[in-house]
Parts: structure tokens; sequence; C-alpha cells
């Protein structure tokens, strides 16, 4: 994932509402959302390559979202992969005190990352650069490839368009106008990660074009106050076109 937008125990109806971009090359594998076979009672999409997900629900109101860190210096090769961890905390049952002290634990062993997630009831993030995590209360979070709330302009722009969303959380029109928002960021405000400034041009949107990496996917989770779930996804072509869309409705049990 490269954004990550969360209104978390703000809204009266709506206590958890998330919505979110993939950004990945084109030519990496990956399976549409869906609910994965046997018992693991997950709903999300897969990393053919590598395995795992970037972003995953369940049917008991868990939720997981993974973002990488930017930073040109830091990346390793040999190492796992970090879509192993949304699997993972999707699958353990852990509390959200449990899963930040086992994140702690094997956080080194990954390039950088950012994991937002909640088991249900407690919301919580780490953020393996810093090598800490913690727990967070009710607010509206904004998190793409540095920490959380860095205010990069698409993470800046997009939380004030969503807080303008709440007034209507069905209007996935609305929230597919921000996710799609391909408008670059000034120069002057563009983040310095290493890359370049090309880069870091194309990079600034909350929507993603090139013709090698791009956005691939747009997702729309929310849950009301009776516990009902909506689960909307978008998938995208090389040129930001949709080849796709799955939606999935269910109760919180």
């Amino acid at each position: 994932m490269c954004l990550v937008l969360l209104v978390w125990r703000v809204h009266p109806e709506f206590p958890c509402v998330l919505a979110a971009n993939r950004d990945e090359f084109h030519d990496r594998p990956t399976a549409d959302a869906d609910w994965w076979p046997g018992d693991a009672g997950i709903l999300a999409g897969r990393d053919l390559k590598a395995g795992g997900t970037w972003l995953g629900v369940t049917r008991q109101g868990r939720f997981a979202a993974l973002t990488n860190y930017r930073d040109a210096r830091l990346p390793r090769t040999g190492v796992h992969s970090r879509g192993e961890l949304v699997t993972e905390l999707l699958q353990s049952g852990r509390s959200v005190a449990d899963g930040l002290s086992y994140l702690r634990e094997v956080a080194a062993g990954y390039n950088p990352f950012n994991i937002l997630f909640s088991d249900g009831e407690r919301l919580g993030i780490h953020e393996s650069v810093v090598g800490e995590g913690r727990e967070l209360g009710p607010g509206i979070y904004g998190l793409s490839n540095h920490l959380l709330d860095t205010p990069w302009p698409k993470v800046r722009n997009a939380k004030s368009r969503l807080a303008a969303v709440l007034a209507d959380v069905d209007d996935e029109a609305a929230v597919l106008r921000l996710l799609r928002d391909d408008r670059p960021a000034p120069d002057a405000e563009l983040p310095r990660t290493g890359i370049g400034i090309e880069w870091e041009r194309l990079l600034s949107s909350a929507f993603i074009r090139t013709d090698g990496y791009g956005t691939r996917s747009s997702s729309y989770f929310r849950v009301d106050s009776r516990g009902r779930a909506i689960f909307d996804e978008w998938s995208w072509d090389r040129d930001g076109r949709e080849r796709g869309r799955q939606s999935h409705r269910f109760q919180v049990t």
C-alpha cells in the first residue's frame, strides 16, 4: 500500500472507515480481493509472487494495512516479504497489545514498513524504522511511505477530503475521486527520500500512473454501528482504467 486513510471511532454511525490505494509494479502477479479458501476467514487480495497481502479484513472485524517506508538507502535483499505480516496479524487472533509485541520482535527481519491494524476493538500502529509501535485512540489518520500522519501533500489533502466525505459515508464516488486524484504536488512540497526529483513528482499524487508502476487497486472498507461491513475494491490497468471491481457485504461476528 502507498496510501491508507482511516477514520477510527469518530463517526457516530460508522466506527471504522478505511480507504486505501495499493501502488505496485504492474507485472507483479496479483489476485483480486476475495475470501481466502479454507478456514482463514480473510478477505484480501493476494500477492502471487511472495504470498501474503497488503490489506485484509476478517469476519471478526480485524484489519491490517501495510505500507513500505521509502528511503533509497534502506532496502535489503534476502529478507522476508512484508506481506507475511498482514496475514499473520489477521490469522493469529492476537490483541493489539500482543500484535505490537510480536512486531517489535520480528521487524528486523523485514525491509522497513509501517503497519496499521486492529483486533476489532482497538487500533495499533507499528513503524519499523523507529522500532516501536503504539495504540491509537479515536481520530482520522493518514499513512503513506513515511511515518503515520507525516504531512506529505497527498496524505494531508486526502485526509482533508475524506473528512468531508463523512457527511455521506456511502458516497463511493466521492471516495473514488480522492483516491484517484492524480495531480502531483508542487516541487517545493515534495519529500526528499533519495529517489530523485522525477520520481518524487510521480509518486506525490494519491493515484499514480506510469507504464511500469502505479496504483493497482483502490479499496474502501467500512463497518457500521450494527456490525454490517462493506468492502469494495476497484482494480486499475496500466493506464489507470478500471479493469474490475469486487464488492463484499458481511456481518461482523
